[in-house]
């Protein structure tokens, strides 16, 4: 509704100035061709400019009236002036909003309307000049149309594209969150399970582990998904996984029984958002693929903050082969991560024996 007034106030005011044109136009109109101008051509003028108000609200409607007016103006006798002025707009606003085929076949009667004048005069040489007048705004008409609607398909696209990259990054982030609870809880059921018949004082505490990973899991998976239509911005900073929970993450690693060592480099500080959660996710994978595929008991974290980059670096002492072959989803939703955020990734065992995970990202 809000629309229709906005649309009707705009038409109301370009009727209000042709009106104001047309009085005074056609007045000089018929003194330079010496046509005496009556008041009944003054109305005609005046009403095919008015007519223009509801003009996006019914554009066809606009267009035969104004044609018929416009006609009748020049039959009687009317000097060439503004009024065409209001034909013209009429015919553009058919063409704008109007399929072509539809708008064609209006724009070609209204023509033919205002072209009566000519059969009564019988200036027939006068017909190819004076349908430039519906020509000229019909082209026009089509051609904004035409490219207004190209440009809505290309932000159409564009939507479909950011909601299907939005999707891929959700099902990402439910994936290595998913991923690593089950892992850390897979791993310390084991070892509860192990440690029952014997000493059920410990299977408690791998028990109690079990408990407070799914409870940690359960929670970042709903803050993960509660944030999927949310901008990224640093009011999320505490909502979301990022380096300040890698204590925690490494805390888990070592009630499954795999040590992990954290090095870091340089002054440790607030990273932006993403480059904060990609830095912490890539660790998180990699030491899930530690507790998935290596078999390892220790892992290293290296973090080196530099002035225009952080680098990852995790290693294992587990078996070469700390991804199944073929790479696995985990490698390759990190790999995406990082070429995404402009840096560099590598996976692969090392010489002497173990894997090695490493991801460079700019912080620019």
């Amino acid at each position: 509704m809000n629309l229709v007034r906005r649309q009707l106030a705009q038409d109301g005011i370009l009727a209000a100035v042709l009106v104001g044109i047309g009085l005074v136009g056609t007045t000089g109109a018929g003194g330079l061709q010496d046509i005496r101008v009556t008041w009944w051509m003054y109305a005609l003028v005046v009403i095919a400019a008015l007519t223009l108000v509801v003009r996006r609200l019914n554009p066809l409607g606009t267009v035969a009236v104004v044609a018929v007016v416009a006609s009748a103006y020049l039959v009687g006798g009317g000097p060439l002036g503004p009024i065409l002025i209001s034909f013209l707009i009429a015919v553009y606003t058919v063409a704008r909003h109007r399929p072509t085929r539809e708008a064609a076949i209006w724009t070609g009667a209204a023509l033919a309307i205002l072209m009566a004048h000519i059969l009564v005069d019988g200036e027939i040489g006068d017909v190819i000049p004076a349908s430039a007048w519906a020509v000229v705004p019909f082209a026009v008409g089509v051609t904004v149309r035409l490219s207004r609607e190209a440009a809505a398909r290309n932000r159409a696209e564009l939507a479909r594209q950011y909601a299907d990259e939005e999707r891929l990054r959700v099902a990402q982030e439910v994936h290595d969150v998913v991923g690593h609870g089950l892992s850390a809880i897979n791993m310390q059921a084991e070892i509860a399970l192990h440690l029952l018949p014997k000493r059920p004082e410990q299977a408690e505490a791998a028990l109690n582990a079990i408990s407070r990973t799914s409870r940690e899991a359960l929670d970042e998976l709903r803050v993960t998904l509660a944030l999927v239509r949310r901008p990224r911005g640093d009011e999320t900073r505490a909502a979301i996984a990022g380096l300040a929970r890698l204590d925690a993450l490494v805390a888990r690693m070592s009630e499954t029984g795999v040590a992990v060592t954290v090095e870091v480099t340089g002054e440790r500080r607030d990273l932006p958002v993403v480059i904060d959660l990609a830095a912490y996710r890539v660790v998180q994978e990699s030491l899930t693929n530690v507790l998935r595929h290596a078999g390892a008991a220790t892992a290293t974290v290296r973090l080196a903050y530099k002035t225009e980059e952080i680098t990852v670096e995790v290693t294992d002492t587990g078996r070469t082969a700390a991804a199944p072959s073929g790479g696995g989803h985990g490698l390759a939703g990190m790999r995406e991560r990082v070429d995404a955020l402009g840096g560099e990734f590598d996976a692969g065992p090392m010489p002497g024996g173990g894997f090695r995970v490493y991801a460079r990202l700019p912080l620019s």
